[in-house]
């Protein structure tokens, strides 16, 4: 997988965007849409989706794409490119896009079915429960702008996306970390017969779980790195942030240990009470999703019904409130999910 080295911090928005500014002096704007979770220089890789998926289509005939009227900003513009003849762009019409993709599942082919989270799981729900979920058929359901990964408000802010699918029987649902564990997903999923849900990061996806060695497993938790205070139980994006929290507090003394949960269902109850079991430790499930019905939940009710209590056990997620529209990084600080901001709180919780 290519790699770039540096990637234009969010605040300054895309390429061309935002007027002219100067050399020094760059103007300050944000893409509210499709600004880059990247930090400065941090390593990020171009559209790992896109590219996944048109790889892995080159061995695969079955493989289709389908989207509604979204292909460049989910990445399937990249599939579109490599496979012309495989690629339906169904235009703005949600429903229309998943019933075409259980046709499609019927006939034999996997249609990998691409749209924002927020319209799949409000304007397509119906269709996915009684034309994909209740029929179990093989169509892969992937959406971006998952939780609050754009600024454009509550019409494209999908914060309550996975509550809504993990109480849909036969669905898995999966929020990966980044590029790395995006592209490991990609076949992961296209050897799992049966419907899936996958969160999606788009554009210029940061690099981070490559430098542990990390190999995606499907309904599989894994300890990204170990340590005897807090116990971080992460998924998708807030992972990375997790890992960004535990070199901070490592500054105070204080010991993180990091449990990546990219599989939301079904979940791996017994990683994930292994590591809860362990005592002393404060436990912190962080989700990039409100937190009502989230991973947070889920975890806190496998708790409950196996009798595993931790010392304490707090959540970081997002307000069960509409949230305010703006630049990213102003409203990751302000609803509690940025890194500065779960540092604050762990060091309260303590």
């Amino acid at each position: 997988m290519k790699r770039s080295k540096y990637t234009r911090p969010a605040w300054l928005g895309e390429q061309g965007e935002g007027g002219q500014g100067t050399a020094d002096k760059p103007r300050l704007t944000t893409s509210a849409m499709i600004a880059s979770l990247a930090g400065p220089d941090q390593r990020t890789a171009p559209a790992p989706f896109g590219h996944a998926l048109a790889k892995l289509a080159e061995e695969r005939p079955e493989i289709v794409g389908l989207t509604a009227d979204l292909g460049k900003y989910t990445d399937l513009h990249i599939f579109a490119q490599k496979h012309p003849e495989r690629f339906y762009q169904m235009g703005m019409a949600e429903q229309l896009l998943i019933s075409a993709a259980a046709g499609m599942a019927r006939e034999g082919f996997q249609p990998f079915a691409t749209t924002y989270a927020v319209f799949a799981a409000r304007r397509a729900y119906d269709f996915i429960c009684m034309a994909i979920a209740e029929e179990n058929l093989d169509v892969k359901i992937v959406c971006a702008l998952p939780g609050l990964t754009t600024g454009y408000g509550p019409s494209h802010q999908a914060t309550e996306d996975i509550a809504i699918f993990r109480g849909l029987p036969n669905m898995t649902i999966l929020d990966p970390c980044d590029a790395h564990e995006i592209a490991q997903a990609v076949p992961a999923i296209a050897d799992h017969k049966g419907p899936v849900y996958m969160r999606l990061l788009r554009g210029n996806v940061p690099l981070v779980l490559d430098e542990y060695g990390y190999t995606f497993e499907l309904g599989k938790a894994k300890t990204i790195r170990d340590g005897n205070d807090v116990l971080i139980i992460s998924t998708g994006l807030m992972t990375m942030r997790a890992l960004e929290a535990a070199d901070a507090l490592r500054q105070d003394k204080i010991d993180v240990s990091v449990l990546h949960v990219p599989t939301i269902k079904p979940l791996d109850t017994e990683t994930i009470l292994r590591e809860a079991g362990k005592g002393g430790r404060l436990v912190v499930v962080a989700e990039n999703h409100t937190v009502v019905g989230g991973l947070g939940e889920a975890v806190a009710g496998l708790l409950l019904r196996s009798g595993t209590v931790p010392k304490a056990f707090r959540q970081v997620g997002l307000p069960d409130e509409f949230l305010d529209a703006g630049a990213l990084p102003t409203l990751h600080d302000r609803y509690g999910i940025s890194t500065n901001a779960m540092v604050r709180s762990i060091r309260e919780w303590l």
